[in-house]
């Protein structure tokens, strides 16, 4: 597959068209959502964005570093790989995905069969709904399709992380379906306990279910 050329510049004065000059390449915003859970190896990411080429995903890497968005550093020893991870601001984009998030809830009403799935892809539409209690923590979340943690009130650490927490606060088990209706905001984690759609283990306090 040839190499995608990078797009011109809207040239215009205005905030968003800049903004859009930075992530709004195909795929860009999605390798933001995938180093938002912290920095990845390149063969991470990729296995990670089905249906992005090599080509594309090296890209888009050298255009965020560039811009600023991202920096590529190589892990202390024994270690001898290399990493990914956003800067400040790049991490900042977390409320454009967010809001994004929230305004296509509404499509993942059926999943089609060709979806790819990732349990971490379930975090920043949860990660909303959970954060908007205000308590500080760590959520372990656990699905058929894997398990992925979020990190409740923590603005110094990556928001949510793939794979088990080291000691959560409180851990959930529920499946993709629940997991989209919370993130919507039609279903509360106490509505999904209470109807045993939901198990809660640990502080379930800290995600709205009292006395669980």
């Amino acid at each position: 597959m040839p190499r995608e050329t990078r797009r011109r510049s809207y040239d215009q004065y205005c905030a968003a068209a800049r903004a859009l000059d930075a992530v709004g390449d195909r795929w860009t915003l999605l390798v933001v959502r995938e180093l938002l859970a912290g920095p990845r190896r390149y063969t991470d990411l990729h296995a990670d964005l089905p249906g992005v080429s090599t080509d594309v995903l090296a890209s888009r890497l050298k255009d965020m570093e560039r811009d600023g968005l991202a920096t590529r550093r190589r892990l202390p020893p024994p270690s001898a790989a290399y990493v990914y991870e956003l800067t400040e601001r790049g991490r900042g984009l977390l409320p454009v995905l967010t809001a994004l998030a929230g305004w296509g809830a509404p499509a993942l009403a059926e999943r089609r069969p060709t979806d790819a799935v990732r349990a971490h892809w379930f975090a920043i539409p949860l990660l909303r709904a959970l954060q908007a209690r205000g308590r500080a923590g760590v959520v372990e979340v656990r699905l058929d399709e894997g398990v992925f943690h979020l990190r409740l009130g923590d603005a110094e650490t990556s928001p949510y992380g793939d794979g088990p927490a080291d000691a959560p606060d409180v851990c959930l088990t529920l499946d993709a379906e629940t997991c989209v209706e919370i993130g919507s905001g039609d279903l509360t984690v106490e509505e999904g306990v209470r109807a045993g759609r939901i198990k809660a283990e640990g502080d379930a306090a800290l995600v709205g279910v009292p006395g669980a």
